[in-house]
């Protein structure tokens, strides 16, 4: 599987360095680095990027003006707010402006190597306080009821019915078994559950219209 090619972007160097540095350690994440606005999106001009990994503050710039620049210019991928914080009225005009999730600073790396993983398989990663922002929209409408599962995590699924190992499944779909980790965490998350045995019995009770 191609790895997941990641571009985070921070203006405090000793954090943005050594956080891609210390990404570009797993096997599965292709990871670089730049401090500036302008200059990630003259990576993005140049080559595939499928996360962005981007601080909220970057001096005179916000993230809210990136991704509607990035999207006049091509960029299909996905956009994740790392911040150390975010008011709930900015992190709402970022979510309603498409970006994949907020992550919080103080998190640890391994969440945020999940998190990569997550958004770039079509979930959203937010962190715990802005978690209620999702509750309804700008209209005040409550969203559809029920989780709904991309492609990917359709396929995951229905391995996992067929009582499949994380390392069968991972070669079945020719992705890692740290990939394969992540996706099932992103199930056990929409469905509410903890276990494999959980999840089988309430994708069997509630969701085999989407298998």
């Amino acid at each position: 599987m191609a790895p997941i090619t990641v571009l985070l972007v921070d203006d405090h160097a000793c954090f943005g360095e050594s956080v891609a540095r210390a990404l570009s350690a797993e096997g599965d994440l292709e990871v670089s680095y730049c401090a500036t606005m302008s200059a990630a999106l003259d990576i993005l001009q140049g080559r595939r990027i499928d996360v962005v990994l981007l601080d909220h503050d970057l001096g005179v710039e916000r993230a809210s003006q990136f991704l509607p620049v990035a999207r006049q210019r091509g960029f299909s991928g996905r956009v994740l707010i790392v911040t150390a914080w975010v008011s709930d009225t900015e992190a709402k005009r970022l979510l309603r402006q498409g970006v994949a999730g907020i992550f919080s600073k103080d998190s640890p790396l391994d969440a945020l190597v999940e998190s990569i993983r997550l958004v770039q398989a079509g979930e959203t990663w937010l962190d715990r306080r802005y978690r209620n922002l999702t509750a309804a929209d700008s209209s005040g409408e409550q969203p559809s009821l029920g989780p709904r599962f991309n492609e990917r995590q359709r396929k995951v699924l229905r391995f996992v019915l067929e009582g499949l190992s994380n390392k069968v499944i991972a070669a079945q779909l020719h992705i890692s078994e740290s990939y394969v980790k992540a996706l099932i965490q992103s199930l056990f998350r929409k469905t509410g559950v903890r276990t494999r045995g959980q999840l089988v019995r309430v994708t069997l009770e509630h969701y085999q219209d989407q298998l």
